[in-house]
Parts: C-alpha cells; structure tokens; sequence
C-alpha cells in the first residue's frame, strides 16, 4: 500500500520575490553574455525607427515554464549598461498567451514581443534560451509523470509521486524545480538545509545506517530525515528505527515490490523512494510496484528542449 504521509516539498517555489530576484539575476547574465562589450552589430540590417511584433510560438506540443523571466529580460535589457547598446530597448513589450504550466499543442501561441525591432531581435535569443529551457522540464516531468499514472493505475496502486533532485544547472534551481512542479512533478528538497538525506557515503562514514541516522537525529531533532538503502536487508534494518521516508538505491522493479511488501508489514507510515537508474522507459516497471514515489535528477539535467519560435509578423 502506499502511505498517506505528506512528503516534504521544495521551499520557496511560490515566493514572487525569490522568483523575481533568480529570472533578474539571469536575465542580467545572459544579456550580459550576448551584448557585451559590443552590443550586436547585426541589428544595423534593420533601418532606424522600425518596429515589429514576433510571436513566440510552440512548434511542438508540450508544457509552458519560465514565463516570469521573459519581462525580467525584457527589464535588464533597458538598464545599463546593456540599454546603451540596444536603442529603444525601454519601449520593448511582452503580452503572454499562456501561463505557466499550460499544456500546449503545436502551433500554439506562448505569447507576443513588441517594439523596435532591431531591439528586439536582440533579445531574442536570450528569451528563447530561457523558455525553451525551462518548458524542456516541465515537459519531460509531465511525460514521467503521465506514464507513471498510467502504470499505476493499470497496476491498481497509488500513482507515485515524480521528483527530482540537485542536479540543476548553478543559479537556475529554483527555476528549474518550478519547472517540474508547472509538469506535475514534487520537487525534492531546495538544498542541503531542508532536510536531511543520509546517503551511502553517510553511511560508510557513520559506520552503519542505524548509526548515520541516530547521529543526524541527535544533532537535527525535529528535521525530516531521509535514508539511503542498498539492499532489502538494510531497510529491515533501518526501518526498526521508523526513518522519517527511506530512498532505495539502484532496486530493480522486483526488488522494490519486494521492499514495499516489508514496509507495510515491518513500518507502514514510513514512505519509500526508488531511485537510481530509472528512465522514462523503465518507469512503468518502478510505478507499478506501489512505492510513494520516484525520483530521477534527469528531469532537470537531461530534459530536452521543448521547440519554441518566434516569427516577425
């Protein structure tokens, strides 16, 4: 059976002033990299006082995140030193058709950029990067995510819960774990201070896993408290001890049933995790086995890109 413990989910996803501070910082970073020193020569093919509007659009169906840097670009583009070499940056527009977390379908529009065209061509790139980036996760965390539930419920289990973990690219997590929850996804842990993980290294240190996880509950009482296992007979042993949710490391589909039937007759309040070594295509296999859910860093770092365009009108 699967526990109906709630399991801990990232901080700070839905703080706007967190949100608005990581799409400025890499707004900023990027322009900075595709403008400085010397601004984008290119832009004189465009006669002076031209404006357009471009709509950007989705040439493959999926599942739309980041929309909060496209205005944060659009910001640092008209502050210096990055307004001086893009004239007309200042009166650059961004009207959005679609929110975060929409599923769109090929040919559908994500939204519309106005203003002086040389500027805006500019920035395009930078806006584009960003989009495509994060709507690649969103997307790729809705696919694992609809195929888990598929297998679920074929199997007649709970559907599992799809997270991720800290491999995410510096500077983007929060954008990135905001990504996975626009595609369905639970986000993991923000970073090292919000729960403990005691993972196989802990373990080897510590000198046994019972041993890790008293250390950490001694010096962190009250913090969730996650443990790493390798094998059936380390998770009998640990869960005597009522760990706060147990990850199982590099089970097979097999093994992992075989570790849900010991939770429930050993600690049935106790969550289990599968991880390691799971893809898209051997999801089905983890889902069906009733485990409370899975984790997998490739929803952040090997996500594909989801095609986005935009084309002057």
């Amino acid at each position: 059976m699967s526990t109906t413990r709630d399991l801990p989910r990232a901080r700070g996803l839905d703080d706007e002033e967190a949100v608005a501070e990581a799409a400025r910082r890499l707004a900023q970073t990027a322009l900075a990299e595709d403008l400085l020193p010397g601004g984008d020569p290119t832009s004189a093919a465009i006669p002076a006082g031209h404006e357009a509007s471009g709509v950007i659009a989705a040439r493959s169906g999926g599942v739309v995140s980041g929309l909060e840097v496209v205005p944060a670009v659009l910001a640092a583009a008209a502050e210096e030193p990055v307004a001086g070499l893009l004239p007309g940056a200042g009166r650059l527009s961004w009207s959005p058709a679609a929110a975060n977390g929409d599923e769109l379908a090929a040919g559908a529009a994500v939204g519309t950029l106005s203003g002086p065209t040389a500027a805006l061509l500019s920035v395009e790139r930078t806006v584009l990067n960003a989009l495509t980036h994060l709507s690649g996760v969103a997307s790729y965390t809705h696919s694992w995510v609809a195929r888990a539930a598929d297998a679920a419920s074929q199997a007649g289990v709970a559907r599992p819960a799809i997270r991720d973990s800290r491999k995410t690219l510096p500077g983007l997590r929060l954008l990135e774990k905001r990504a996975v929850a626009h595609g369905g996804g639970s986000p993991h842990r923000f970073n090292l201070s919000d729960q403990a993980m005691v993972k196989d290294n802990h373990v080897a240190g510590a000198g046994g896993v019972v041993e890790a996880l008293t250390r950490v509950r001694a010096a962190h009482p009250g913090l969730w408290c996650e443990v790493e296992v390798d094998s059936l007979s380390q998770l009998e042993e640990v869960l005597g001890h009522e760990p706060d949710q147990v990850l199982l490391d590099n089970f097979s589909p097999a093994e992992v049933a075989r570790a849900v039937a010991l939770r429930d007759e050993k600690a049935p309040g106790v969550p289990l995790e599968a991880s390691g070594g799971i893809a898209l295509e051997t999801l089905a296999g983890f889902a069906a086995t009733g485990v409370d859910s899975i984790a997998a860093g490739a929803l952040t770092h090997s996500a594909p890109a989801l095609d986005l365009g935009l084309d002057l009108g």
